[in-house]
C-alpha cells in the first residue's frame, strides 16, 4: 500500500520520517500517515491483484468494485460498503486541540439537522462531517503525553488551591462546594465561556502562579509546567484552564489509551499507532484557532471523572497480543512473528491491515513468492484472501474491524 502524509504545523519533523526510512529532518512538519479507504486520503494499492505495470488502485475503488470480497460479508451487514476503520501513525512534536467525538446518536442527528440547514460541508462552523461515531485507540510507540477525561475533583480541588492564586478562588469554590460531576461541568463551563476581558487576567494570574509552583517543586509540577506550555502556545485560549481540569498522562511504548464518545482529550506529544472508526467528527474544546461550538460541545461531553484506565496488551496466543476495547469497527493487536514457531497465521474473516514499525516481515498466502513488508509500509488483505501467514524478525500492528 501507498499512505499520504498530512502535515499539520503540530507534526514531528523526524518521527515519520525515520519510520518510512526517508531523510530527516523533513522539510515541513509529518503528523498523520493515514491507512486504509478514508475519502480525503485513502491508500492505494500498488501491484497486488494488478497486472504488471498497472497502475496504482485507490483502496476506496477496489472496496467498491467488490465490497463482499474485500470486507466480508460480516462487515458488509454490519457497516455498509466502506471500511469501517481509519489507521494512523500519528507523531506529535506540539498539542494537539481540544477535542471529543459524540455517540453514533449524537452524530446521526448533528449530521442530519446541519444538512437540512445547507451548512457546506467543508464550512469552518460545520461540526459533523458524517453521520457515525468515532472512537478511537492511541497505541505508544514512544513514550507518549497526552490529556484525557477529567481529573477526580478532590484531586483538582488540591492542584489549584496549591496555585496560591486569588483570582481563581471564585471558580474553585464551583468545584469544592461540589466536588463531582456536576461541580465538573459548572466549572468547565465557566471556564470555556468566558469572555476575553475576564479570561486574559486570570490566564496571566494562573501562568504566574504555576511558574511560582515549578520552581518550589510541586507534586503537581508536570501538570503546572503542561499549563505554561500551552499558555505559550495558545494565548488568550481558554483551553489552557481547561487543561487544569483533566488527567495528564504518560504512556510507555505498547501501553494504549482507549476514548469513546465523549471523551475530552488532547495529544501532547509522542509518536503512536492510532485506530478509530472512519469518521470525521471532532467537536473542539480549545487549543487551537478553529471553530469552538461551546453549546454544541457541552452536550457531547461526558463528564466522568477519575484516573483514566491504561490499557496493556493481552497475550491472544504465540506472538499476538491484543488491545481489548469494545469498538465493533475496529479491532488493534501488536504481532510478533518470530516469537511463534512457524509465524502468525492472519485468519481474520474480515479485512485486514498489516502495518510494519520494525524489521522487516514476510507475508506467505496464495502466491508462490512471499511479499515482503519493511519497516514502514504496509499491506492490505482483503477478506476473502484467507490463510495468510506472517513470518520474521518484525514488529507488526495488525488493523481488522472488530466483529
Amino acid at each position: 500500500m501507498s499512505n499520504r502524509i498530512r502535515p499539520y504545523a503540530w507534526g514531528s519533523r523526524t518521527a515519520l520520517a525515520e519510520l518510512l526510512g526517508e531523510p530527516t529532518p523533513s522539510a515541513h512538519p509529518q503528523a498523520e500517515l493515514w491507512i486504509g479507504a478514508h475519502p480525503g486520503d485513502p491508500s492505494r494499492l500498488v501491484g497486488s491483484g494488478s497486472s504488471a505495470g498497472s497502475a496504482p488502485q485507490s483502496l476506496v475503488d477496489r472496496i467498491a468494485g467488490d465490497p463482499a470480497g474485500q470486507l466480508g460479508s460480516e462487515a458488509v451487514d454490519q457497516f455498509g460498503t466502506r471500511l469501517p476503520f481509519l489507521l494512523k501513525v500519528l507523531a506529535a512534536a506540539e498539542p494537539l486541540s481540544l477535542q471529543a467525538h459524540p455517540t453514533m446518536e449524537q452524530a446521526k442527528a448533528g449530521f442530519a439537522a446541519e444538512e437540512r440547514a445547507g451548512i457546506d460541508i467543508n464550512a469552518a462552523g460545520r461540526n459533523y462531517k458524517d453521520a457515525s461515531h468515532k472512537p478511537e485507540l492511541i497505541c505508544a510507540l514512544t513514550e507518549f503525553h497526552a490529556l484525557c477525561g477529567f481529573r477526580d475533583p478532590q484531586q483538582t480541588v488540591q492542584l489549584l488551591a496549591e496555585l496560591g492564586c486569588p483570582e481563581l478562588e471564585r471558580y474553585l469554590g464551583l468545584l469544592s462546594g461540589q466536588p463531582d460531576e456536576n461541580g465538573t461541568r459548572a466549572l468547565f463551563s465557566s471556564i470555556i465561556s468566558m469572555p476575553s476581558a475576564a479570561l486574559d487576567p486570570l490566564l496571566d494570574a494562573v501562568l504566574a502562579a504555576c511558574v511560582r509552583r515549578v520552581k518550589d517543586g510541586s507534586e503537581f509540577s508536570a501538570e503546572y509546567r503542561t499549563t505554561l506550555e500551552l499558555g505559550e502556545r495558545y494565548p488568550g485560549d481558554p483551553g489552557v484552564l481547561a487543561a487544569l481540569l483533566m488527567n495528564r498522562v504518560t504512556l510507555q511504548p505498547d501501553q494504549a489509551l482507549y476514548l469513546g464518545a465523549g471523551n475530552l482529550h488532547a495529544y501532547l506529544s509522542g509518536t503512536g499507532v492510532e485506530i478509530m472508526a472512519n469518521s470525521d467528527n471532532v467537536l473542539r474544546g480549545g487549543l487551537t484557532p478553529k471553530h469552538v461550538d461551546v453549546p454544541e460541545l457541552m452536550r457531547v461531553l461526558d463528564f466522568s471523572v477519575g484516573p483514566v484506565p491504561v490499557i496493556n496488551p493481552v497475550p491472544d496466543g504465540p506472538g499476538v497480543w491484543r488491545y481489548p476495547t469494545p469498538a465493533k469497527e475496529f479491532a488493534l493487536s501488536k504481532l510478533l512473528p518470530d516469537d511463534a514457531p512457524d509465524g502468525v497465521l492472519l485468519d481474520h474473516s474480515g479485512p485486514q491491515v498489516v502495518l510494519v514499525t520494525a524489521g522487516t516481515a514476510q507475508l506467505h498466502g496464495a502466491a508462490a513468492a512471499p511479499l515482503t513488508v519493511p519497516k514502514g509500509r504496509t499491506a492490505w488483505i482483503p477478506a476473502d484472501e484467507s490463510g495468510v501467514r506472517i513470518t520474521g524478525a518484525a514488529t507488526v500492528f495488525l488493523a481488522t474491524d472488530g466483529l
